[in-house]
C-alpha cells in the first residue's frame, strides 16, 4: 500500500458560505481553519493547499463569550517613539467586523508561505450580502 500524497493539479476547490450569526468566535475560527487547509478532505497533503474558498457572512453579529469585549486586546505599534497602541476587540468589532474574524482565522493557519496563501482564500462580510454568487457557494453550517 502506497501513500497517497495530492498534486497541485488534483485539487478541487469548493466554495462554501458561513452565517456567523451567533456563532462563538473562536469555535467558528477553528472550523473554518480547517476547511481552509483542507483537513476535513481525505485528498489532504501537508506541504499543499488543498483547501476550499470560505465566504463568512453577518461577521458583526458573531458572538463573544464572557467579558472578551473589554479585555480581549489587540496590539499595534507605528515602530516611533510613543506609537504603542492597544485596542479593544469590542472596539474593532464596531468599526471592523470582519478583521475581527480575519485575525481569529489567521491566529490558527500556519506561518508561512503556505499560510498567506491560505488566508487568501478567506472573504470576510459585516452584512448578509456578498459578491460572490457567481461562484456558486454552497452553504455550510460548521458542527458545534
Amino acid at each position: 500500500m502506497k501513500t497517497y500524497s495530492a498534486r497541485p493539479a488534483d485539487v478541487q476547490r469548493q466554495w462554501l458560505v458561513v452565517d456567523a450569526e451567533g456563532k462563538t468566535l473562536g469555535r467558528l475560527a477553528t472550523q473554518i481553519a480547517m476547511v481552509l487547509r483542507g483537513k476535513h478532505k481525505p485528498t489532504y497533503t501537508p506541504h499543499l493547499d488543498t483547501g476550499d474558498h470560505v465566504v463568512v457572512i453577518n461577521a458583526e453579529k458573531i458572538a463573544l463569550t464572557g467579558r472578551k469585549g473589554d479585555d480581549k486586546r489587540y496590539f499595534r505599534h507605528s515602530m516611533y517613539p510613543g506609537g504603542l497602541t492597544w485596542t479593544s476587540i469590542g472596539e474593532v468589532l464596531e468599526k471592523h467586523p470582519e478583521r475581527v474574524v480575519t485575525n481569529a482565522v489567521r491566529g490558527m493557519l500556519p506561518k508561512t508561505r503556505l499560510g498567506r496563501a491560505m488566508i487568501k482564500k478567506l472573504k470576510v462580510y459585516a452584512g448578509p450580502e456578498h459578491p460572490h454568487a457567481a461562484q456558486q457557494p454552497v452553504a455550510w453550517t460548521p458542527k458545534s
